[in-house]
C-alpha cells in the first residue's frame, strides 16, 4: 500500500488523491482501499481516506462500467432465481396467483403494496422494483363527476 494514499493529509500534499484516469489508477486506489479496509480498527486519518477512495472508485467505476438498467420484473425474477423461490411462493406478496402470473409475464406493473412486500420478502430496497417503464405515480389526478360538494374544501383537511 502507498504510504501518500493512506495518510489523506499526504495525499492532498503531494497533489492525490485525484479523480481516476486509468484502470492502473483503479488498480492502486483498490489495492490501497483493501488493505485499508482489512484494518480491524482503522485510524480517523485511515477512515477519512477509505471515505474519499471509496468515492473516487464508485465515480470512475460509474462512468467507465455502466450498469444496464433491470426492468423490475426482471429483477424480480432474478431474485426468484437466487432465493429458489417459485411463483406459487409469492401469492402472498401479490394477493392472487393470477396476479403473479400477470407480473411476471409484464401484463401488468407492481403497485406500492408488491413493492413493499417484495423488499420486505428478499430484504432488499424497494428502489430496486423502480423504473422508468413500471413508475407508479405518487399523485393522481381524478376528476369527479358530478358537481363540487358543498361546505368542504379538499384543503381544509
Amino acid at each position: 500500500m502507498s504510504k501518500t494514499l493512506a495518510d489523506p493529509a499526504e495525499m492532498i500534499r503531494r497533489g492525490t488523491p485525484r479523480l481516476l484516469r486509468s484502470d492502473e489508477e483503479l488498480a492502486e486506489y483498490t489495492r490501497t482501499l483493501f488493505s485499508l479496509t482489512s484494518k480491524p480498527k482503522p485510524t480517523a486519518a485511515e477512515q477519512e481516506a477509505i471515505d474519499l477512495l471509496t468515492l473516487l472508485v464508485e465515480q470512475y467505476e460509474t462512468l467507465r462500467y455502466p450498469l444496464p438498467e433491470a426492468r423490475a420484473v426482471e429483477v424480480l425474477r432474478l431474485l426468484m432465481e437466487r432465493n429458489s423461490v417459485s411463483q406459487g411462493k409469492l401469492t402472498p406478496v401479490f394477493g392472487f396467483q393470477a396476479s403473479a402470473s400477470l407480473i411476471l409475464r409484464g401484463k401488468r406493473q407492481f403497485n406500492r403494496g408488491h413493492i413493499a412486500r417484495l423488499s420486505k420478502r428478499f430484504h432488499i430496497s424497494p428502489a430496486v422494483f423502480f423504473d422508468a417503464r413500471s413508475a407508479i405515480p405518487l399523485r393522481r389526478n381524478i376528476k369527479r363527476k358530478g358537481p363540487p360538494r358543498q361546505g368542504l374544501n379538499a384543503r381544509s383537511f
